[in-house]
């Protein structure tokens, strides 16, 4: 069973993150879907994202919640039933859930070369001075999951990574940062949390996950 790590970030949150190496076949025999996100699952095109949408639903049964205990508002941001706050991520070869009693916000992304080609389209590009390449593609990684954690827990309309989300100055070796989201006239503080993930085919993926402070 590919559960592969659970992070118990304290007594209310925890992080729950899968491998995903089953077939669709295998994944869809192991769960229950909602007529909705049956539908859903169905108007998929790509395996690889069905196998995610699955994979987030055995993520659920972890957490001891199923398919059913799970909706989506209008604006698409994911809530369960019992009021408990929950973020989803995943990404190739990884998904991953945070539930928590206060709002919270993660991302799971695969680091690859192609981030320093639009980094300075999303982030201060100062803060990968000095660093090597494989440095800077790993940092610039967290930084765009800074920017989806904050905006996933925001989720409003209008907010831009580069003009209104900005981190403050960390080094990889921190496993932790802080951002400020600013925006309608108002300056909000997150504390960010982030570690790297080693999939075992020489590919790395970075976890970041986000509270507001």
């Amino acid at each position: 069973m590919p559960l592969h790590k659970i992070i118990t970030h304290n007594a209310s949150t925890k992080i729950y993150i899968w491998k995903i190496e089953e077939s669709f076949e295998d994944l869809f025999d192991e769960v229950v879907l909602n007529d909705i996100n049956l539908i859903r699952l169905n108007t998929m095109k790509s395996e690889m994202h069905q196998r995610g949408f699955l994979s987030v639903r055995k993520l659920l049964q972890e957490a001891g919640y199923s398919d059913f205990d799970l909706h989506y508002g209008q604006d698409g941001k994911p809530h369960l039933k019992d009021n408990q706050f929950i973020s989803i991520s995943h990404s190739s070869e990884f998904s991953t859930i945070a539930i928590s009693d206060k709002p919270v916000g993660i991302d799971i992304e695969l680091a690859k070369e192609k981030v320093l080609k639009i980094a300075s389209r999303f982030m201060d590009i100062s803060h990968l001075e000095g660093l090597s390449v494989s440095e800077q593609i790993r940092k610039a990684t967290v930084v765009w999951g800074i920017k989806e954690s904050v905006f996933k827990i925001k989720n409003e309309k209008g907010i831009s990574f580069p003009d209104h989300i900005f981190e403050n100055a960390f080094l990889l070796s921190d496993k932790r940062a802080t951002a400020q989201l600013s925006f309608n006239n108002l300056i909000e503080s997150f504390d960010i949390f982030f570690e790297e993930i080693d999939s075992n085919n020489s590919q790395n993926y970075t976890l970041v996950y986000a509270f507001e402070n």
